[in-house]
């Protein structure tokens, strides 16, 4: 992870800069600086892709969102990109097509925010973002579901927010997945965590 130079105090000053000046590949904005993540690796966009496949049953394509940026609530301006959201009808209402596809703080929260885990060891970057800073920041915006999906771990975390804070059941193996907005989803842990492996 490197920092590029820009720096925003604001979330309006950084959603005014047009697509062309900011870096090209997979980044997010941490604290006011540009922080660039590295490429995604196969099997977490496998699995982003399979969990689109499988939600379309549910929501109507509009509604799934990859590469969709979410302003968050942190110690400074931050925004995520997280691998998949299911927005609202009123979020997705909310959003300009002709602006770059951001959901500020003042637009209602997503139903659903997924993140595949980054390969890291407790205290390393990758999973102090995804396991500690996002389950606070998504908290915080009031976002009623985050699945944590960890293949290194090999477990799906279900967190729902109860109360302003995130309880997480995990799901391992043949655990069908209990998700609190898609009561009717039929899918188990291993199916997930397995997609885009050879049969």
């Amino acid at each position: 992870m490197t920092q590029a130079k820009m720096r925003f105090t604001t979330l309006e000053e950084y959603a005014a800069v047009d697509s062309s000046e900011l870096p090209e590949g997979n980044y997010e904005l941490v604290n006011g600086a540009i922080v660039e993540m590295g490429a995604e690796n196969l099997q977490n966009v496998e699995i982003a892709s399979f969990l689109f496949s499988v939600l379309l049953q549910f929501v109507p394509y509009y509604l799934l969102h990859r590469g969709t940026e979410i302003a968050v609530s942190s110690r400074l301006v931050t925004s995520r990109f997280p691998d998949l959201m299911v927005l609202t009808e009123k979020t997705r209402a909310a959003m300009n097509r002709g602006q770059r596809s951001l959901i500020t703080l003042e637009m209602p929260a997503p139903r659903l925010v997924i993140e595949v885990v980054s390969p890291g060891e407790p205290g390393s970057d990758n999973y102090d973002r995804d396991y500690i800073e996002k389950r606070q920041e998504y908290a915080k915006r009031g976002i009623p579901e985050f699945w944590l999906v960890d293949p290194v771990r090999e477990v799906v975390l279900v967190l729902s927010l109860v109360d302003s804070t995130y309880k997480a059941v995990e799901f391992r193996g043949s655990d069908c997945i209990q998700s609190p907005t898609f009561k009717a989803l039929n899918l188990t842990a291993h199916q997930i965590l397995a997609a885009g492996e050879e049969p």
